[in-house]
């Protein structure tokens, strides 16, 4: 596991280095308590159709210390670096696979071999390019979603996702696979169900390296249950990699009075150099 948490500070030292945000502007909307704090706990915000409107800066619950210690070993605290101390990543930003016994969820021999090499460092990522879903919702940064009728965006600062609500269906194949690939989305009362589809396979599904091929589908639940979380299923499904699909559950907490900036790798990068592994 420690190069697996090694390849977390390459992952880091490829991203922001500090949150790129605009802290402290009271969003117009959002309730307050007496003391001007936003209240979390009121309830989940509507939009004009009736649907629960997901839109917001959020961040995934971070794992404690403690259980990424318990997790990952004692050296889980051993890899800060400003602005994605270890503290404010998900376990599963680590390991995808962290909840689940070998024999519960198994990779086949291709994906166990691609697996390898990454956590060996004998295959690396490619710096500056996406760092795909799910994992650039479990590192260290927030994302923003905007909610519309027909269409859901989901901001990253460094791409995107187009969530289409407008009944739309998937091709019968998929001419251009993209990097977060294409999603389509519709309401089950309350929740939004997500399936995407259309993935390249360029991208890691954790930081340890946990590989994905082209025809990976992931289906996701996002449910607002109030104004300051909202608790999302993933489930993935690639059988050229994996025996059987597999599903992991996470909350996110809004970010109020907050918001995301652009950020771009190749900007006067200077720190990959030094943040390859040992």
């Amino acid at each position: 596991m420690i190069a697996a948490l090694r390849l977390f500070v390459l992952f880091a030292f490829l991203s922001t280095i500090a949150h790129a945000q605009w802290l402290n502007y009271p969003t117009p909307g959002v309730p307050r308590t007496p003391d001007g704090k936003a209240n979390l706990a009121a309830p989940a915000p509507r939009a004009a159709n009736g649907k629960p409107d997901l839109s917001g800066v959020w961040l995934h619950e971070p794992t404690p210390p403690a259980e990424l210690k318990r997790l990952f070993g004692d050296h889980a605290g051993d890899v800060n670096v400003p602005g994605m101390e270890i503290e404010t990543v998900s376990k599963y930003g680590i390991n995808i696979l962290v909840n689940f016994k070998p024999e519960e969820v198994q990779m086949r021999p291709g994906a166990a071999e691609i697996f390898r090499r990454r956590a060996t460092g004998a295959e690396s990522r490619s710096p500056c390019l996406p760092v795909g879903v799910p994992a650039a919702g479990f590192l260290s940064e927030p994302f923003k979603i905007v909610q519309s009728p027909r269409l859901t965006a989901v901001l990253y600062e460094d791409t995107h996702r187009q969530i289409y609500t407008d009944a739309r269906m998937f091709p019968k194949e998929f001419a251009q696979p993209s990097w977060l690939g294409y999603s389509i989305g519709h309401w089950e009362g309350d929740t939004l169900l997500v399936e995407t589809a259309g993935f390249n396979d360029k991208t890691w599904l954790d930081v340890s390296g946990h590989p994905h091929s082209e025809a990976l589908r992931m289906s996701e639940r996002y449910h607002r249950r109030d104004f300051g979380h909202m608790d999302v299923g993933m489930t993935f499904d690639d059988p050229q990699m994996y025996t059987k699909p597999f599903t992991v559950k996470v909350t996110f907490l809004l970010q109020p009075d907050s918001d995301i900036f652009e950020y771009f790798c190749d900007e006067n990068e200077k720190d990959s150099a030094h943040a390859a592994p040992k």
